[in-house]
């Protein structure tokens, strides 16, 4: 017999009997499973997969809407506090876009710091979000380097891993890395400042609040916002902003500080160094979060740029209020002398500030739905993360109002939206000039009756 087909022949008798032996075995279980007690637990079924619940709930379409009969008898009460001093207001309902109750709307009061919100919708059509402002470095001639102003105002002298006022802010240090890897033998720095035209200061601001902290004079180059002692939050301001980078460049370079000088017109050269600021979002956040009036008047002068106007008060105010106009925002009486509502000289109406919410909640400008974003919540962020916890409607208003805040002496402002007991979300601008003692409150209150009231 040949071997080959010796294997075959035994090949096929194992393979019949491995079938054989498959079909006893799965007799023998059968037979085993019909035996088993029929008592005997079945294995339980796996649990359904775990589902979260969003944290954010829609508002509903179907709420109720506030009457104006309805709010007008809600907010008696408030309205009857003297420390109001004068007062106007608007309030409209988001969805609709109806207004719901006006008290002088159309009468141009003070604004102070709810002019921002003009400025952060006028950036808002205009710019580029991920925008970003360059500072840069020259090499004018043999020696000489020139720090080029770009209107950052986050630049910082602080040291690599020191925390910084702004997030993310560029570095003095950054610069002297890249001029030294240039190969440029530095002997004096000079300062362009060119970016920016007219007076530093605006009509209407007090020199007395740059050593207060809430301002600086307005310089294309500057460190910390002008901030002395950068993450101190009561810092004043210094009034040489500009020279203030200019020495800090030169100390980083180990180039004697008194020989900076800053020059009268712009400069030319060869660029060796040059660094970003945060992007634009991020600058609008600090500006409405923190009511930086630096900030605000920087970004002003963005708005100015992109629209062909000179960065200065002026061109800036002209530039926002012409911006805001081409979006059918109704900017009627208002006088902007800033782009941060510091100026005691501003005026604008209660119509205007609630027409840029309205444009940001409603559905009619989708460019400025970022700034609904952009507003401190009631009890929880900004400026107003310490207010609406001392009362009972206040509270329950927390979490559910977000505004601009607005505040000078004898002035009080509050611009936002807020959702009612009933879902409906209203947007509301509210201004108090010749407030009393307990003006700010008041208007708090004011502010968080309509969470509450249901006003049908």
């Amino acid at each position: 017999m040949r071997p080959t087909r010796w294997r075959r022949s035994t090949y096929l008798v194992v393979g019949v009997s491995v079938l054989l032996l498959v079909v006893v075995v799965v007799a023998a279980a059968a037979l085993v499973a019909t035996r088993q007690p029929a008592e005997q637990p079945a294995v339980e079924a796996a649990p359904a997969p775990a589902t979260a619940a969003p944290g954010v709930v829609p508002v509903s379409d179907s709420a109720d809407k506030p009457t104006p009969q309805g709010l007008t008898r809600a907010l008696q009460a408030v309205l009857a506090n003297p420390d109001l001093g004068r007062f106007t207001g608007r309030i409209t309902d988001a969805r609709s876009g109806d207004q719901l109750w006006a008290q002088g709307a159309g009468v141009p009061m003070q604004p102070a710091s709810t002019n921002k919100m003009l400025t952060a919708a006028a950036a808002l059509l205009t710019l580029d979000r991920e925008a970003r402002l360059t500072t840069r470095v020259l090499s004018a001639s043999p020696g000489v380097v020139v720090l080029v102003g770009g209107g950052d105002p986050t630049l910082s002298a602080a040291p690599r891993n020191v925390d910084t006022w702004y997030r993310d802010a560029a570095r003095i240090v950054d610069l002297a890395d890249q001029i030294r890897r240039s190969g440029v033998d530095v002997k004096s720095v000079q300062v362009d400042v060119s970016a920016y035209s007219g007076p530093s200061m605006a009509p209407g601001w007090d020199p007395l609040d740059i050593d207060g902290g809430d301002i600086a004079p307005m310089e294309a180059i500057m460190l910390d916002g002008g901030r002395t002692q950068p993450v101190t939050v009561e810092s004043r301001r210094s009034r040489t902003p500009a020279l203030d980078a200019g020495r800090a460049l030169a100390v980083a370079l180990r180039v004697d500080p008194a020989k900076v000088t800053v020059l009268p017109s712009a400069a030319r050269g060869t660029e060796i160094a040059s660094v970003q600021s945060p992007p634009l979002m991020q600058r609008l956040r600090d500006m409405m979060n923190f009511s930086d009036n630096v900030m605000a008047e920087a970004i002003g002068r963005e708005v100015a740029a992109e629209v062909g106007r000179p960065q200065s008060f002026d061109g800036a105010a002209r530039a926002v209020l012409s911006t805001l106009e081409d979006a059918g925002i109704d900017t009627a009486g208002a006088r902007l002398l800033d782009s941060s509502g510091l100026s005691v000289d501003n005026r604008l109406t209660a119509e205007t500030l609630d027409e840029v919410v309205q444009a940001a909640a409603g559905d009619a400008e989708p460019a400025l739905r970022p700034l609904v974003d952009l507003l401190p919540i009631a009890g929880g962020s900004g400026t107003l993360s310490n207010r609406y916890l001392d009362t009972d409607d206040g509270r329950a208003a927390a979490g559910y109002l977000r505004a601009k805040t607005g505040s000078l002496t004898g002035t009080n402002s509050l611009a936002g939206i807020v959702t009612d007991e009933s879902g409906r979300v209203l947007t509301f601008a509210l201004l108090s000039n010749d407030a009393g003692p307990t003006g700010r409150t008041a208007l708090d209150a004011f502010a968080a009756t309509l969470r509450s009231c249901g006003c049908r």
